[in-house]
C-alpha cells in the first residue's frame, strides 16, 4: 500500500506539469513484478506505452440541463439501454449512468478528444465494434455497451476498474493495478459510481 501511495504521488506530480517529448507515459516492469514509469521513450527493452491522461466526457451536451430534462432525454434510449445490456450481460442502470456520464444522453455529443455520440465512441474504438455511423443512437448504444460487457469480464467484474478501462483504456488500468490517476478518470469513476452502486443494482 505504501509502495502505491508513493507511485500515486511521483504520478500526480509527472502528469500535470512535465513538458516531455510526447504524450505518453512508459511502464517498464521487470521480471521481479516491481514496475518503473517513465516520460522518455526506451532506446531498448521490453515496455508498454500508456496515454498520459484519461478520455475526457462531452460537458457542453450537459450544461443547462436539469434532472427532469435528463429523465426525458434517458426515456427515449431505455428500450435500447434494456436490449443491449441484456445481450451483454450488463447492467442497464450502468448503461445509463455510462451515458449519462459520457453524455447527458445527447446522441449528437462531441468532446474535445474527438469522441462522439451517447456511449461516446472514440474513432478507433467504434472501427473496432463495427460502429460506422456513432452518432446513430442504436450503433452507438451497442457498441457501447458490447465494449463496457468487455471491460468488466476484463476485469472479473470490477465495475471500478471496468469503468475506468472504459475511459482510459485497459492498458492504463492494467499497468497501474487501479484506477489510473488521471484526473479525468479518477472524476470519472467518481461520477458513475454516484449514479450506480453495484451493492444496490
Amino acid at each position: 500500500m505504501f509502495k502505491r501511495l508513493l507511485l500515486v504521488g511521483w504520478l500526480a506530480a509527472l502528469l500535470p506539469c512535465t513538458a516531455a517529448a510526447d504524450d505518453w507515459i512508459y511502464v517498464y516492469r521487470e521480471g521481479n513484478g516491481v514496475r518503473t514509469f517513465s516520460d522518455r521513450k526506451p532506446e531498448a527493452g521490453s515496455f508498454t506505452r500508456i496515454a498520459r491522461h484519461g478520455r475526457p466526457t462531452a460537458t457542453a451536451s450537459c450544461a443547462g440541463q436539469t434532472e427532469q430534462s435528463l429523465a426525458k432525454r434517458a426515456a427515449a434510449y431505455a428500450p435500447l439501454i434494456q436490449k443491449y445490456a441484456t445481450t451483454h450481460g450488463v447492467s442497464p442502470k450502468l448503461v445509463s449512468a455510462v451515458m449519462r456520464v459520457e453524455s447527458c444522453y445527447d446522441r449528437r455529443a462531441v468532446s474535445r478528444s474527438g469522441a462522439h455520440g451517447l456511449m461516446q465512441l472514440m474513432p478507433d474504438t467504434a472501427r473496432y465494434l463495427g460502429v460506422y455511423d456513432r452518432f446513430d443512437a442504436e450503433q452507438n448504444i451497442a457498441g457501447g455497451v458490447r465494449y463496457l460487457g468487455e471491460m468488466l469480464k476484463r476485469f472479473k467484474q470490477d465495475v471500478r476498474l471496468g469503468i475506468a478501462a472504459y475511459n482510459a483504456g485497459p492498458t492504463a488500468v492494467e499497468a497501474f493495478d487501479d484506477v489510473p490517476p488521471f484526473p479525468d478518470t479518477v472524476s470519472y469513476v467518481k461520477r458513475i459510481l454516484k449514479l450506480y452502486d453495484p451493492k444496490n443494482a
